[in-house]
């Protein structure tokens, strides 16, 4: 049966010689990221900057595309629109200006362009204080999934496969919050969401190998640690190049055809899969050999009370 290995079997890259210069270069992107969010911070969104929001009925299936280029090209500030329910419903919120007046003369302009047909089903106010909230909110999601992911694998290894997962983990993030920070990228609800599920992957990414470098330490019960990470990132090299290679198809899928929000969405999407395909690899696994891992007594660790190898 035909297989397909990016990576040829049984390559021999020696991860482990090379850990210290990547794990210096990743405490370095850390604090360059860090430095960013203090210095820099983030470009919010309406959702946190506050603004006004719009859900209307349209008297028929409108373009919306053309309609946000319309609204764009009027000088307003931040519009965005989405749809919302039946496709005649939409979305549409309205950057809040500094000036109350000016921001009066956005609004009726917006009514202007979408005419006299139009039903307006709600009209918000989101202010400064809900914003604050929101980024309240999402660092709390943030840190509970890191927890809630520290718990699992340090109940399903030892504890230095949970510290070394949580290690990557932060560095996803960090790289992460300093990429919406470096560069021009709208930081909004949707930001959240990609980075919960960049951890998501890169967690999944990482216990499968966890689960190798496992099944090693009762296989090879006399090999140096060092040896032993290598060996098993070798074996899952070819799985983990497959696994990012075909997601990051599909995501870049939906960046290209997906429009200007699916784009947005999709695209720190895209570096979270090469972020944590990264630290999986040269983060998450060689930190294990600084943190005393090994076999003890001819056993290893846990061995008694160990779960069968589901990874």
């Amino acid at each position: 049966m035909f297989r397909l290995h990016l990576i040829p079997y049984g390559s021999k890259v020696d991860f482990i010689g090379k850990s210290r210069y990547v794990l210096s270069l990743a405490v370095l992107l850390i604090v360059v990221c860090f430095s960013c969010l203090i210095f820099k911070g983030l470009n919010y969104g309406i959702d946190f900057k506050g603004g006004y929001i719009f859900e209307v009925k349209m008297p028929e299936i409108p373009d919306v595309p053309a309609l946000r280029e319309k609204l764009n090209g009027l000088g307003l500030g931040e519009v965005a629109i989405q749809e919302f329910g039946a496709k005649e419903d939409l979305m549409i919120k309205l950057e809040k200006s500094e000036e109350g007046a000016g921001q009066e003369k956005a609004i009726k302009t917006v009514r202007g362009i979408l005419g006299d047909r139009v039903v307006y089903k709600r009209i918000e106010t989101v202010g400064p204080k809900v914003g604050e909230e929101l980024v309240s909110n999402a660092i709390k999601a943030v840190t509970f999934a890191l927890l809630a992911m520290l718990l699992y694998i340090a109940i399903r290894f030892e504890w230095q496969f949970g510290v070394c997962a949580i290690a990557a983990l932060l560095h996803d993030c960090a790289i992460l919050f300093g990429i919406f920070s470096i560069f021009p990228l709208e930081f909004s609800e949707t930001s959240i969401t990609a980075i919960l599920l960049t951890a998501s992957y890169s967690i999944n990414d990482t216990v499968v190998i966890f689960d190798r470098i496992r099944e090693n330490l009762r296989k090879y019960k006399q090999m140096a640690i060092g040896d032993l990470v290598n060996l098993s990132l070798n074996e899952t090299l070819s799985r983990t190049a497959l696994t990012a290679t075909t997601t990051l198809l599909a995501v870049f899928a939906l960046y290209v055809l997906g429009g200007k929000v699916i784009a947005s969405f999709a695209l720190p999407i895209m570096i979270g899969i090469l972020v944590g395909t990264f630290s999986s690899i040269f983060v998450a696994s060689p930190l294990l050999t600084l943190l005393n891992l090994k076999c003890q007594d001819g056993a290893t660790p846990k061995e008694k009370g160990l779960p069968a190898n589901v990874g």
